[in-house]
């Protein structure tokens, strides 16, 4: 089984979808015959409150903006790899990517900076598991965008869209397949089932 990625601009409904995903494993006589995977929480949040992080820095402070995204990086590839050592026969669904935090130092720091993720040893061996991999992309636009206080909130639509752009042209550069979950589907049944029907299928490539 491939391992599914949930990834997208902030409040977009991933969590609440890998939620929904994991629960489709855990019902009896849901037709799914396959082992249950592991998921893999968010792990910005835990990021942010171990090093202290204020998202008042994120936003005025590129330096530290850029140490958050490298920490959020590093912080995957850990719990990509605990999760799924090599060569081993366990799958798991991952709420969010390495692919995030290059996103948000571009879209935050700017070029350079994406560029020095982009060269390290851990986005190469996560670019690889994602290579391989289901990834869906919730798109922006949806009518939940909602400030938990925590994370740093798009400052209106335009940057909300704007990110969600960032994501789609790079998943394309690097050569990642991705299928998108319109922000039209707001029923969290009907995206469920949207996710499974794309999770079924092999070798698509990115939408438009």
């Amino acid at each position: 089984m491939k391992n599914i990625y949930i990834i997208g601009a902030q409040s977009t409904g991933k969590s609440t979808l890998v939620n929904a995903l994991e629960g489709c494993f855990e019902e009896s006589g849901n037709g799914i015959n396959t082992q249950r995977p592991l998921i893999i929480r968010e792990v910005a949040r835990k990021v942010l409150k171990k090093y202290n992080f204020q998202r008042e820095d994120i936003a005025t402070l590129p330096k530290r903006a850029l140490q958050l995204q490298q920490k959020i990086l590093a912080a995957q590839y850990d719990a990509e790899t605990t999760a799924c050592p090599a060569g081993a026969s366990t799958w798991y669904i991952c709420d969010r990517s390495g692919l995030d935090p290059i996103v948000y130092a571009k879209c935050l720091v700017g070029e350079h900076a994406a560029a020095e993720m982009l060269a390290s040893e851990s986005w190469r061996e996560l670019e690889d598991r994602m290579k391989k991999s289901i990834v869906i992309l919730c798109e922006a636009g949806c009518q939940w965008l909602k400030d938990d206080g925590v994370r740093l909130m798009p400052k209106d639509e335009v940057e909300w869209m704007r990110i969600d752009s960032a994501f789609r042209d790079l998943l394309r550069i690097r050569g990642i397949g991705f299928s998108v979950i319109p922000k039209d589907i707001a029923n969290l049944e009907e995206r469920v089932g949207c996710s499974r029907v794309r999770s079924s299928l092999s070798g698509f490539v990115g939408d438009a």
